[in-house]
C-alpha cells in the first residue's frame, strides 16, 4: 500500500492572497479614517462616489463589476449616499430596466474635498518605494490582475 502523502502546510505569512488581503485592509482603514472622521462615510459610500465620479452615469452593476464589491454593499452604499444627498438615481434613456447613478452638487463638492486628501495619503504610501520600484509595483500588479481575470480589466 503506498504511502500517503501529506501537502505542504500552509503559511499565512507567506501567502499570497493573505497578504494582499491584509495589506488591502490596511490601506483601505488608513483612508477611510479620513474621510469617516471628517465626512460622515464609508469605505463601501467612498468607492461608490469614486466611480460615480470618474464615470458619471454608472449602474449599480458596472459598479459591482468595477469595484469587486458584492450587490448587498454596492445597494447599501447606494441607499446612504441617496439618503445623504449625494448620489442621485437616473432613469436610463436606453433601458428602462436600468438607473444611472450621478453624484449631486453636495456628492461633487464633498468627492472634491475627499480627492486631495486621498491624494496624499497615496503619496505618502508610495513614499516608501523608489520611482523605479513604483513602475515594478504597477507592473507586477497589472499581471497578477491579468492572471486573476483575463477576460476583464480590473482597473
Amino acid at each position: 500500500m503506498p504511502e500517503k502523502t501529506h501537502p505542504a502546510p500552509l503559511r499565512l505569512a507567506t501567502f499570497l492572497p493573505f497578504r494582499l488581503s491584509v495589506l488591502s485592509n490596511a490601506v483601505s482603514q488608513r483612508i477611510a479614517e479620513l474621510y469617516d472622521r471628517e465626512f460622515g462615510l464609508s469605505i463601501w459610500q467612498w468607492r461608490v462616489m469614486a466611480v460615480t465620479a470618474d464615470t458619471p452615469g454608472i449602474s449599480a452593476t458596472e459598479i459591482g463589476q468595477r469595484t469587486q464589491m458584492d450587490k448587498v454593499a454596492v445597494s447599501r452604499a447606494v441607499a446612504g449616499l441617496i439618503e445623504m444627498g449625494y448620489l442621485e438615481r437616473r432613469a436610463s434613456t436606453d433601458d428602462a430596466r436600468r438607473s444611472n447613478l450621478v453624484l449631486t452638487p453636495a456628492g461633487t463638492g464633498i468627492y472634491e474635498l475627499i480627492v486631495p486628501l486621498a491624494l496624499a495619503e497615496e503619496a505618502q504610501l508610495v513614499s516608501a518605494l523608489s520611482e523605479k520600484e513604483q513602475l515594478e509595483l504597477a507592473r507586477l500588479m497589472g499581471k497578477l490582475a491579468k492572471a486573476v481575470s483575463p477576460d476583464q480589466t480590473l482597473w
